[in-house]
């Protein structure tokens, strides 16, 4: 029986089994009991996080993902503001990012090919041709290994073993989720390898810092970047580095995420179907500045980004449709969310004049995301 087969046939054992369980709920109205079953011989479960100030991030090991993020609005009240499942099932039997630690390689690979000390390396093409997000067992549908350190930290380990989804070398991976007293997320990424390959992580979370998933357009961005890398109409980077000056790319002042998303005249919008694309960030790799920022003008949370990576995704939800729903039953429609991706350039492997993802062994490849939440009650709706 192929992975996904078994998946949904597990999935839907789950659900039956999780009917009549009554475990206490999280913050965010999650019940653990609907997170654990067994996969491939290992068992998922839900890990939650807090802090002293009652905020509440919630993760399962299927996939590393991050599954619902509480923090206080401008009036107190909590919120989610990311998007998810509120089972184990649901994640099984959708094929979507939503939260998960992405590896071996976030976003695309050209052609699903890739030259590394003179041997070829074919990947799947599970995007217009192209390698995207490890391909379509990557590391969003493995089994992670969680170990929580403490009720603010949890370790997740994972080992992608030599020719998996056709990248080589044994690759032992550690993503290390901690939820700081000062609000924040603070994720970390570790890798070692047996064997020269190429490696970039990521999270996926998709944020609506509305609280209600409806829509982001009138949410504000910020991204502290004088350049960006453009794509042609597959998504695939071109190799060039242009700048965003007089461009609907200029994101250096708060901007509303709807201001110009559909002004497709302007052709990367249109090749995107709106934002999907990498900043070039100004920061250089400095984690102690902030790379970008997110604003709710309804509910005043604000969410800085912080990054020791050279670029940064940002993902406008373009391909949500409104065939999924939910937490809370929410139905997830176009431009529900946004996305925040720090990163390696997309397809750096076919561009060695860019800041370079190969790893070697005795080498250890270490990245950075934080996401830092606030409230500025002054924010008023543009």
């Amino acid at each position: 029986m192929k992975m996904k087969e078994a998946l949904v046939a597990l999935s839907l054992l789950v659900l039956a089994s999780c009917g009549t369980q009554q475990i206490e709920k999280t913050e965010s109205g999650l019940n653990p009991a609907k997170f654990q079953t067994e996969l491939n011989g290992k068992k998922t479960d839900l890990y939650v996080l807090k802090n002293a100030n009652g905020m509440e991030v919630c993760i399962t090991n299927f996939g590393g993902r991050v599954v619902s993020v509480m923090v206080p609005d401008k009036d107190g009240t909590m919120q989610d503001v990311v998007l998810g499942f509120d089972n184990i099932a649901d994640y099984i039997r959708n094929s979507t990012d939503f939260g998960a630690t992405i590896g071996r390689y976030a976003n695309r690979i050209g052609q699903g090919k890739f030259t590394l000390n003179g041997v070829e390396y074919d990947l799947p093409k599970n995007n217009f041709g192209h390698c995207l997000h490890g391909g379509p067992e990557g590391y969003q549908y493995q089994i992670f290994d969680a170990k929580q350190l403490s009720p603010q930290q949890l370790e997740l380990t994972y080992l992608d073993v030599d020719g998996q989804q056709g990248f080589p070398g044994n690759l032992t991976s550690k993503v290390l989720m901690t939820l700081t007293d000062d609000n924040a997320l603070d994720i970390e990424y570790e890798a070692e390898t047996d064997q020269p390959t190429v490696v970039n992580m990521t999270n996926h979370s998709y944020f609506n810092l509305d609280g209600n998933a409806k829509s982001n357009l009138e949410q504000l961005i910020v991204i502290n970047a004088d350049n960006y890398t453009p794509v042609d109409s597959t998504y695939m980077t071109t190799g060039e580095i242009v700048t965003v000056e007089g461009t609907p790319m200029d994101l250096r002042q708060p901007t509303p995420i709807g201001q110009n998303i559909d002004d497709f005249e302007f052709e990367q919008l249109k090749n995107g179907n709106g934002f999907d694309h990498n900043w070039v960030l100004n920061t250089q790799g400095d984690v102690n500045q902030v790379c970008a920022t997110l604003i709710s003008p309804a509910t005043g949370i604000v969410m800085d980004v912080y990054t020791n990576e050279p670029g940064i995704q940002l993902y406008s939800g373009n391909f949500l449709d409104g065939t999924l729903a939910g937490k809370r039953g929410i139905t997830y429609n176009k431009r529900a969310a946004t996305c925040l991706e720090t990163q390696k350039y997309p397809d750096t492997p076919n561009k060695p004049e860019w800041p370079t993802a190969q790893l070697n062994p005795g080498e250890k490849y270490y990245s950075r995301c934080i996401y830092k939440f606030s409230v500025d009650p002054s924010v008023v709706a543009q």
